[in-house]
C-alpha cells in the first residue's frame, strides 16, 4: 500500500497529520509551516484520499495499520487526526502505542455517530456529477450548486477534483467511501476489545460550535486516553483548524514543547 506523503522541517521532533474525510494532506500546510520552524513535520494523504492508493474497503483498523506503516519505534510520531484522520490516529495509537509520542485529536470523539447524511448527499452528488462532459473546474462548481448549496462545502469538495492527460478524475476513492460510510461514522470497539488505554498526553481539541465532541462523549475519550487534556476553541466549528488557525496553531505548538 503505497501512502503519499508531503515532508517539511529538517530537526527537531516528528509531527505527522492525518486528515478529515474529502481532505487531503496539503490541507495542513500553512499550520505545518509554522510547525516545522522546530518539527520535522509528514503530511499524509490517508488511504482513499488524495494520491494515495485506493483499498478495497475502509474500516478503521485497516486504515491506521497501513498509515502506522510510516512511522518507527526508534522515531515516535506525535501524531494529529482531524475527523476521519483523528479516529484513524486514535485506533492507531491504541493498537501501536510505541509509535505513537504523544496524540492530538481534533473535534472527534471514540463515538458512533450514527447518521451523517450530509456526507451521503456529497458523495452522491460527486458521483452524478458527468466528468466526461466538463471543461472547466468552474463547470463542476455549477453542476454541484443545486445539491451542495454552500459555496465553501463546495470550494472544499472541488479540492478533490483533479484534471490528468485522461481528463478529470475524482481523487477520493467514492464508490468505497460511499458504500462504507456506516464504518466511517461509527467506532471500532470490536476490532479494539482487549486493546489497553493509550498512556501517552493526549491533547482533546474541539470547535465550540461542533456537534462532534460533547459532553457524553467525555467518560469514553477518557476510558481510552486517561492522559486527556480537553480544550475547547470558541468561535470554530468543525474544521477548527481552518476556522481559527491562529489559535489551534498555538495551541498545538504548546502541546508540542
Amino acid at each position: 500500500m503505497v501512502l503519499n506523503t508531503t515532508t517539511l522541517g529538517e530537526s527537531g521532533p516528528l509531527v505527522a497529520f492525518c486528515h478529515g474525510l474529502f481532505g487531503q494532506g496539503k490541507n495542513w500546510t500553512t499550520i505545518a509551516k509554522a510547525v516545522a520552524e522546530d518539527h520535522r513535520v509528514l503530511l499524509v494523504d490517508m488511504p482513499h484520499h488524495g494520491r494515495s492508493e485506493w483499498p478495497d474497503h475502509f474500516d478503521y483498523v485497516d486504515v491506521a495499520d497501513r498509515v502506522a506503516e510510516l512511522f518507527d519505534a526508534s522515531d515516535p510520531v506525535a501524531l494529529v487526526g482531524h475527523s476521519m484522520g483523528g479516529k484513524a490516529a486514535m485506533v492507531l495509537a491504541l493498537r501501536h502505542p510505541e509509535l505513537v509520542e504523544r496524540l492530538c485529536v481534533v473535534d472527534v470523539a471514540p463515538a458512533d455517530y450514527e447518521s451523517r447524511s450530509e456526507f451521503a448527499g456529497y458523495i452522491e452528488a460527486m458521483l452524478a456529477l458527468d466528468l466526461a462532459s466538463l471543461e472547466s473546474r468552474g463547470d463542476a462548481d455549477a453542476a454541484l450548486e443545486a445539491a451542495v448549496p454552500s459555496r465553501t462545502v463546495r470550494s472544499f469538495l472541488l479540492q478533490n477534483l483533479r484534471h490528468t492527460d485522461d481528463g478529470w478524475r475524482w481523487q477520493p476513492n467514492l464508490e468505497v467511501l460511499g458504500r462504507d460510510l456506516p464504518a466511517l461514522g461509527g467506532w471500532p470497539d470490536e476490532a479494539l476489545a482487549g486493546v489497553a488505554p493509550y498512556d501517552g498526553s493526549t491533547l482533546w481539541i474541539a470547535g465550540e460550535k461542533s456537534a462532534y465532541v460533547q459532553d457524553e462523549h467525555a467518560a469514553e475519550m477518557s476510558r481510552w486516553f486517561p492522559k486527556v487534556r480537553r480544550v475547547t476553541i470558541k468561535e470554530a466549528g468543525h474544521w477548527v483548524h481552518s476556522e481559527q488557525p491562529e489559535i489551534f496553531t498555538e495551541v498545538l505548538r504548546r502541546f508540542l514543547a
